[in-house]
């Protein structure tokens, strides 16, 4: 990325890419080698992001909504018997939430429950999900907001209790631990995003982990097509009986390679966004490393103006890979958090508002509430929705950078505290 600021008139926006000339030289690599749908490089990545996370399968997909897709669609697979998801199971999620997190689950014909999040959190207040819970529940389905774990240990103990699947969404989190561990270790199936808003990107691309053999199979037969054969792109015959398959009322002996065992898609990613990613992974060591560095940096800074602002709480248990930095703005504050994001984004600091805020009260989800339930009040839920936002941590924000975002920020709080005490 060149450096070439100049305060007030280069924006700085709240999320964005660093790379060199490594992603661009595997880039033309890819295209000079004419193997431009998933190849070698996708091996690769898949098989680095493995040995990084901690797992045994990894699957890249084109995008992280559509791994939250492909994960909640491999759930639904006759594979798992009686314990897979059916049209009519419930499961336990969040208002607070990027719409493709709750979206796989409508789309498949389950019943989104919706629990608030706690008070100054921007995860789900998991002292409320067990009242939530009935004996339709089958799944929860949380993302770890911006980078901060929701409560692992709570989560974990209800999916024991009651025999549940636990799709985390790590799509913010990527390099986050809870209790020594990274999130996406926890849940039966997490998913990823390289999203260039995102840790590591390639540009589109997604990617979905888990330990256990038939979910990983699933999620290949929903990835790619719905077919039984499970070959890698490009190769046949890895079954060693091509032509030896009697499945569903097709003649014995039809070419697995194009026997289809679910309604899936193709959702797999180029080789092109591979080998980017490849390059990505090596720096998501550093990239994890400056985004602690902005928080903190921005943790102090915000500290002086506690008064007007509420900051995230964290514990000891976590060790937070930073997505953004999130402020609720009180109401004692003498501005709103649309006159501050405003006044930002006018003096090119960028802005982002927390997702959905509450997602129940968007266009799409309005008309759809009756098919829903909703588990007591969604107050924290609105609060986030009208007085909370998110700056950019990423690693592309420097000391010129980040000393101009504090500058405006104070020059803000000035403004708005003279004109508050002239009234």
């Amino acid at each position: 990325m060149k450096n070439n600021f100049v305060a007030g008139e280069t924006y700085i926006p709240a999320s964005g890419k660093v790379f060199d000339r490594e992603e661009i030289n595997n880039a033309i690599e890819v295209a000079e080698d004419a193997w431009w749908t998933e190849g070698r490089f996708a091996r690769e990545f898949e098989k680095d992001f493995a040995e990084f996370m901690g797992v045994k399968h990894v699957s890249l997909l084109n995008s992280g909504s559509s791994a939250n897709l492909v994960a909640v669609a491999a759930l639904t697979s006759s594979v798992f018997g009686d314990k897979r998801l059916k049209v009519g199971d419930e499961f336990i999620t969040t208002p607070v939430a990027f719409p493709t997190t709750v979206n796989p689950g409508i789309q498949y014909g389950l019943k989104p429950v919706f629990v608030d999040v706690g008070a100054g959190d921007l995860n789900i207040d998991t002292a409320k999900i067990e009242k939530a819970i009935t004996k339709k529940t089958r799944l929860i389905m949380l993302a770890h907001t911006l980078g901060f774990p929701f409560d692992l240990s709570e989560v974990m103990r209800l999916v024991k209790k009651y025999d549940l699947w636990l799709i985390e969404d790590c799509c913010d989190a990527l390099g986050t631990k809870y209790r020594n561990k990274y999130v996406g270790q926890y849940g039966h199936v997490a998913t990823f995003s390289f999203y260039p808003a995102h840790h590591i990107t390639m540009g589109e691309g997604g990617a979905i982990i888990t330990d256990n053999q038939l979910i990983h199979k699933a999620i290949r037969r929903f990835r790619d097509w719905g077919r039984d054969c499970w070959c890698g792109t490009g190769k046949d015959g890895s079954c060693e009986k091509r032509f030896e398959w009697k499945l569903g009322e097709l003649p014995y002996g039809y070419d697995h390679k194009y026997i289809y065992s679910e309604l899936g898609y193709n959702l797999k990613t180029t080789d092109f966004q591979a080998a980017i990613g490849v390059a990505q992974l090596k720096k998501l060591s550093g990239f994890i490393k400056k985004r602690r560095s902005n928080y903190k940096k921005l943790y102090s800074f915000f500290k002086k103006y506690e008064e007007y602002f509420l900051l995230m709480r964290e514990d000891e248990k976590t060790e937070v890979s930073y997505f953004g930095f999130p402020i609720i703005v009180r109401d004692e504050a003498p501005f709103s958090r649309n006159e501050m994001s405003e006044y930002l984004e006018k003096n090119k600091v960028g802005t982002r508002n927390v997702f959905t805020g509450n997602l129940l009260r968007h266009p799409a989800y309005v008309g759809l509430r009756k098919n829903f339930r909703v588990a007591g009040g969604m107050e924290n839920a609105d609060i986030i929705m009208n007085k909370a936002f998110w700056v950019g941590v990423w690693p592309g924000i420097d000391g010129e950078r980040m000393d101009y975002m504090k500058k405006m920020i104070n020059k803000f709080i000035k403004l708005s505290v003279n004109v508050g005490m002239s009234k």
